[in-house]
């Protein structure tokens, strides 16, 4: 896919069109919306925290997961109340929430989903993704999220991505171009690690 060459920030420069705060990207999210939330290890940590902070606002939002591995903020305070969680997978973070009623499972093949989403059997109104920043030819890698969140986030209707230099750069089909990315946040932090 090229060489990276993002270090130096010329890439902010280019796509500053794009460049909005986590507050204004979770903005976008009207209420009754499908948001899909990067799985796992990458999941955009700033616009999680945000969607949190912003939940009031956002009633009867259904956030949907292939795998989580920290929904307990999902279900504190009010937030259990205003989002609908639903996951492909259960975790063991998340057995307690479904067996209690508070979260939903669908039960699917993790090679179904892109199809799922693709034929547009199930929509995806936003699609919060963590990727890389993007080489000299515009594309971000999904760097450890090659799961299901690029076929979700190209079928989504607004996908906004949360650029992280500390995401590892990996190649393959997990490549999005920066001009099908609708917005973007710059958040520099290490990734969320598995336990």
């Amino acid at each position: 896919m090229g060489q990276i060459d993002s270090s130096d920030g010329e890439w902010r420069e280019k796509w500053k069109d794009k460049e909005i705060t986590a507050k204004e990207a979770i903005k976008k999210i009207i209420l009754g919306n499908r948001v899909f939330i990067g799985s796992a290890c990458s999941e955009p940590q700033a616009l999680t925290a945000e969607l949190i902070k912003s939940s009031e606002s956002l009633i009867d939002t259904e956030i949907i997961h292939f795998l989580t591995i920290g929904p307990e903020k999902y279900f504190k305070d009010k937030a259990e109340d205003l989002f609908r969680h639903n996951a492909f997978f259960i975790g063991k973070t998340l057995r307690k929430e479904i067996n209690k009623g508070q979260a939903d499972y669908t039960p699917i093949l993790a090679s179904e989903i892109p199809s799922l989403f693709l034929s547009g059997r199930k929509n995806c109104d936003v699609a919060l993704i963590q990727v890389t920043p993007p080489d000299r030819y515009g594309f971000c890698s999904f760097g450890i999220n090659i799961d299901v969140a690029k076929p979700i986030a190209q079928a989504a209707y607004l996908t906004i991505a949360e650029i992280n230099p500390q995401m590892p750069r990996t190649l393959g089909n997990s490549f999005i171009h920066m001009k099908d990315i609708d917005h973007f946040v710059y958040n520099d932090v290490p990734l969320l690690e598995f336990q």
